[in-house]
């Protein structure tokens, strides 16, 4: 009776730091019991994605279609005494659901895991798409500034069209009867010379 006249004054008067019971921060708690027991979720994708695999293949539905005719055919025509699954084949109705209930719900996981996939790998895509658009952006710019640059640099062609503007020049001047260069004047006698 103690303990719970303590225990109304304490929630009369309001719990303190000292009353709550301590919990050490610098431990880690200890683990909690589980009803449910636990599995790694990534092995059972694993799992599920090799089921699948397994039940779209043409081999899951031919031995599927052997081990129903055998059925068929042991129910049918063994002695009553050694048959399990009568005429209306109600156990292997039975399985038959039992299998598709099972089978669906693991293909849908497959198919969840393959959609994660893909959208990680789309964004992968489109992650390096952006790298790729960026890159090339970059780069046209540096082509657009060295052919801007190129405009103003004296190419093989331009040289080639100055000396024939010049040579033309030179051709017409010579042939007005004037002195290009001073070595081709006439030679003149020097006074000195006399």
């Amino acid at each position: 009776m103690g303990s719970d006249r303590e225990t109304r004054e304490r929630a009369a008067t309001g719990a303190t730091a000292t009353t709550r019971p301590r919990t050490r921060l610098d431990q880690p708690l200890p683990p909690r019991r589980r009803l449910v027991p636990e599995w790694d979720p990534e092995a059972f994708g694993r799992l599920s994605e090799r089921i699948a695999r397994f039940l779209g293949t043409g081999r899951f539905i031919v031995w599927m279609t052997v081990v129903i005719i055998v059925w068929l055919l042991w129910n049918i025509s063994a002695p009553r005494h050694l048959r399990f699954d009568p005429y209306p084949f109600i156990f292997l109705t039975l399985m038959l659901s039992l299998q598709a209930s099972y089978a669906a719900p693991l293909i849908l996981l497959a198919q969840n895991r393959q959609a994660d996939r893909d959208r990680v790998n789309l964004e992968q895509d489109r992650k390096q798409n952006e790298r790729s658009i960026a890159d090339t952006e970059y780069l046209t710019r540096e082509i657009a500034a060295l052919r801007m640059g190129l405009g103003e640099v004296a190419t093989r062609d331009w040289i080639r069209s100055e000396f024939q503007d010049l040579i033309r020049e030179l051709e017409e001047h010579r042939a007005d009867g004037g002195v290009v260069f001073p070595a081709e004047r006439p030679p003149r006698r020097d006074v000195d010379d006399r």
